[in-house]
């Protein structure tokens, strides 16, 4: 059975060290998931940092381990950013639980044209703080030892000023003509998804985001909800990416 997988602080860990983990997530690990002294657990930092080791005390609000093996997972050539637009309902958590279980690096709310979800600052405050536990707990679920980074919320004129920044940035559109098999993909650097909302996106938008080199990017042969379509895009970028990176 895989270890259950728990977050919290880590300075320089050492085999042998013994870590501590408390506060909300120690009364979780504690008190609902019933960890015992004996048990094997993992414990990362969020960051790329991480240990496994067998717990030798609980109490009611935290668990300890002794460190049996440092984990680290370094950070990887290309780095994955969606911006994911607001949705109704679970849609956009959904979302932010997908692509976290499949290692996306950075997820950015976007406030598009269709969305039907307003946030105001007060709901947005609210709604990062959901966005971000989602990302966590997936995170945990998943068995990574990186959580990804959820942003403030970002305007369309945000992104534009963002795209000149990415190695290359892609469109998901079912009007899309291109697959990804049409692309040449990086070997390295930053690759932004833009997924629109349940409406879709504006020819204003697309037309937008192509004036500052965005493409557009057809992953379906279906219109896919937006709970699902930057799942299927990172899936599909993460396979053929593997196929650049292999030693020709």
């Amino acid at each position: 059975m895989t270890e259950a997988l728990f977050l919290a602080d880590l300075h320089s860990p050492q085999v042998g060290d013994t870590v501590t983990v408390d506060g909300d997530e120690g009364r979780h690990a504690a008190a609902v998931r019933r960890i015992r002294v004996g048990e094997t657990i993992m414990v990362a930092d969020g960051a790329g940092t991480g240990v496994r080791g067998e717990v030798t005390a609980t109490d009611r609000a935290s668990v300890t381990l002794e460190v049996a093996e440092v984990l680290t997972s370094p950070e990887a050539p290309i780095r994955y950013h969606a911006v994911q637009a607001l949705a109704k309902g679970d849609r956009a958590e959904l979302a932010v639980e997908m692509l976290t279980e499949l290692g996306i690096d950075r997820i950015i709310p976007w406030q598009s044209s269709r969305s039907v979800v307003k946030w105001t600052h007060d709901r947005e405050e609210r709604q990062l703080g959901r966005w971000r536990t989602t990302a966590r707990e997936a995170t945990k679920q998943s068995r990574r030892l990186r959580v990804p980074i959820i942003t403030s919320a970002m305007k369309t004129r945000e992104l534009v000023e963002l795209i000149p920044t990415m190695a290359v940035t892609f469109i998901l559109h079912e009007g899309a003509e291109l697959t990804l098999r049409h692309f040449d993909l990086p070997e390295e650097g930053d690759v932004l998804i833009i997924i629109g909302p349940e409406g879709g996106l504006t020819d204003e938008e697309v037309a937008t985001f192509e004036a500052a080199s965005a493409q557009q990017l057809l992953v379906s042969d279906g219109v896919l909800r937006t709970s699902t379509a930057g799942t299927v895009a990172l899936a599909q970028l993460q396979a053929f990416q593997k196929r650049v990176s292999q030693p020709k």
